[in-house]
């Protein structure tokens, strides 16, 4: 038990300098337009190296050893997050000049140390379940806070002694025992099947869904300072879906057709593969968010809980492939108001959350015009798709979804 206590403790200095890239950091998961409009603007890894261990495709790894070159990025993120810092913290920048491999600043070589002590707990504390992280602590905050803030919170008076050692008020002598009123039954909570149906109903029913066959969605994505960015994408029931961001610094496009993905910016044409190609897969599903049971191997009722100044029913969910996620319905109308998602990395679990508004009806099915994604990324936490136009089931040219030739070498 001291030990225990002893690893905790020392896990309250554990992410003290733990903002730190130590590597050449060039790619990112593709799984939010922020992620797509960052790509557009900077060259990245090849989708080849996406799944590979981070220490074979960048330089001078010597804690990270083992995660997958896809999430170091978030794991970045995740990090700059829970110290409320930025790269410059730990990373050399020689007039606008990155030197992420450099060993140059202490703040660095300390946070590899305390990312061991994260690691190293984990292990042998909680038996290698990532429990612990740099935002256990840090809370945003360069130096985590041990000191409990005065004044506490008051505790409500209970039936308990009184002050004092004073005995709760009894019943006087000669008195006749007062009536007590039958407690009221706790209504049994909805099944995760109750509060599916109820959606499906509330978005207009599966057999409007299942006259979809095609979805063209035109409108921008606004960033957490304020550009605005053009946006749209083209969808094809079962599994075709092309989008393109077109930002000051070029045109960025990004398509799945069936089992093959692909991607083209300013710096060229490639094919996208391994978790690259599966992650935008699944981000871009006609149905993504339309046919929610068929995505989740497991669904069961979390509670109650509120978005905004909605009240709502949550779900959890996991996959086969043992992702997780949470899905928040609102409780009076039944749609879905939030998803978030959860992916466990060696340092922490990171969360991205997806918020649904403005439901509006388009020909016989309601859908949201307004999305928000909230993510782990202090350059870009939040950022917001505003649909402007539409339409389902209009034609889409089949050719949209090939990929395009690279451009021919001098």
């Amino acid at each position: 038990m001291k030990l225990n206590i002893l690893r905790l403790l020392v896990i309250t200095l554990a992410c003290a300098s733990a903002f730190v890239v130590i590597i050449n950091v060039r790619a990112e998961k593709d799984s939010s337009s922020a992620t797509a409009i960052r790509q557009a603007q900077q060259p990245a890894v090849t989708a080849a190296q996406q799944d590979k261990p981070t220490e074979q495709v960048q330089k001078n790894i010597k804690v990270l050893t083992g995660l997958p070159q896809w999430q170091l990025i978030p794991v970045m993120n995740y990090m700059a997050a829970s110290m409320g810092r930025r790269c410059n913290y730990c990373h050399v920048n020689n007039n606008g000049q990155w030197d992420y491999a450099s060993d140059d600043k202490q703040e660095k070589n300390t946070a590899r140390e305390m990312i061991k002590l994260v690691l190293d707990t984990n292990k042998n504390t909680f038996k290698g379940n990532v429990e612990v992280g740099c935002y256990t602590c840090h809370r945003g905050r360069n130096q985590p806070n041990s000191i409990p803030a005065l004044p506490l919170p008051v505790p409500s008076p209970g039936a308990g002694p009184r002050p004092g050692g004073a005995a709760p008020a009894t019943q006087g002598a000669g008195q006749q025992p007062q009536a007590q009123a039958s407690p009221s039954a706790t209504p049994a909570p909805p099944t995760a099947d109750d509060i599916l149906n109820k959606y499906i109903a509330a978005i207009g029913g599966t057999a409007a869904i299942d006259k979809i066959k095609t979805r063209v969605m035109k409108g921008s994505v606004v960033t957490a300072n304020g550009q605005t960015i053009s946006y749209e994408i083209q969808q094809t029931a079962p599994n075709k879906a092309y989008e393109i961001f077109t930002t000051q610094r070029g045109a960025m496009e990004r398509a799945v057709n069936g089992e093959t993905g692909w991607e083209k910016n300013p710096q060229g044409v490639h094919e996208l593969v391994g978790t690259q190609l599966a992650d935008l897969k699944l981000s871009l599903q006609l149905f993504r968010n339309l046919k929610l049971k068929a995505q989740f191997t497991r669904l069961r009722f979390g509670g109650r809980d509120k978005v905004g100044d909605r009240d709502a029913y949550v779900l959890n969910a996991g996959t086969a492939d043992n992702r997780r996620e949470r899905l928040y319905f609102d409780a009076e109308t039944g749609l879905l108001l939030r998803r978030i998602s959860f992916t466990q990395t060696m340092i922490g679990v990171i969360p991205e959350q997806t918020d649904f508004e403005d439901y509006r009806d388009v020909e016989g099915v309601k859908l949201p015009f307004t999305i928000r994604l909230s993510s782990v990324d202090p350059g870009n936490p939040i950022s917001t798709r505003k649909f402007e136009d539409i339409k389902l089931n209009a034609p889409i040219d089949d050719s949209k979804f090939n990929m395009p030739p690279k451009p021919a070498t001098p």
